[in-house]
């Protein structure tokens, strides 16, 4: 009895202890409704986040320079003639924290602008929750497979293309000049498939598939979005591209010539 008391006393302290480091993911809300702000705090802490919620773009810096969160869902108009867009621009010049665009404006252009400056997904009000959860678990979990595949595949290396270095285990480009290039999670994925993937063509269903993008198959042209501003940063000049070309009726070729450099 006295060892059957022993063993449950530290399965109890093994399991408080898991408990205590297990953080859940932690979700910042950007949105100047109070109503919309009160639902996703409340429905996204039900499903096992925590969550903060802000109203504009300030309170936002404010969050974002005390804590690290693993998603942001941010408005699209927000007061004070504040625009979504521009924070985002902001936000991806340091950062490749996946964003969710939130909008009640259902235009084309906005979504196009949105996706070219890098956000994750892009989302209409009014939206249905449960939709909203499975765009975001879907974001994370790509992002946490691609970790654990590289972690299991041992990928400690660097690729490289014409000067360029692609740290993979860092997620990090390289220029050649040495200058840190900063990308977001997809068009990091992207890349990775274009320079595994030297001179074949690839369509864009295989790069949704290969960069597990299928979260964005609801509009055509994100994966145009990618490849532009993708271009943007590796091309010397991204309106007459020489490392991703375009393929007419089929997709994308990348003709850089690969190397791959130990660490």
């Amino acid at each position: 009895m006295a060892l059957a008391g022993f063993l449950r006393y530290l399965i109890g302290r093994s399991k408080t202890s898991s408990m205590r480091t297990m953080e859940p993911d932690r979700i910042l809300v950007v949105d100047d409704d109070a109503r919309i702000r009160q639902m996703l705090v409340r429905y996204f802490e039900d499903n096992g986040f925590k969550v903060n919620a802000v109203a504009n773009g300030a309170a936002m810096r404010s969050e974002l320079a005390k804590n690290s969160y693993a998603a942001i869902f941010l408005d699209l108009v927000l007061p004070n003639g504040e625009n979504g867009l521009e924070l985002l621009r902001e936000l991806r010049s340091t950062s490749d924290v996946p964003v969710l665009m939130l909008t009640g404006q259902d235009d084309v252009t906005d979504k196009v602008v949105g996706l070219e400056i890098g956000a994750d997904d892009y989302i209409a009000k009014p939206f249905h929750l449960r939709e909203l959860l499975a765009r975001l678990r879907t974001i994370l979990r790509r992002r946490t497979s691609s970790d654990a595949t590289r972690a299991s595949n041992g990928e400690d290396e660097t690729l490289a293309f014409e000067g360029w270095c692609l740290d993979v285990s860092r997620r990090r480009l390289t220029s050649p000049q040495g200058d840190d290039v900063a990308l977001t999670t997809g068009e990091f994925d992207m890349l990775l498939v274009f320079v595994r993937n030297p001179g074949r063509v690839l369509s864009r269903d295989t790069l949704m598939d290969l960069t597990r993008n299928r979260n964005l198959e609801a509009f055509d042209r994100a994966i145009d979005a990618q490849i532009v501003r993708l271009r943007k940063k590796i091309e010397d000049d991204p309106k007459s591209p020489d490392l991703i070309q375009s393929v007419r009726g089929v997709g994308y070729v990348f003709t850089g010539r690969p190397g791959r450099t130990p660490k």
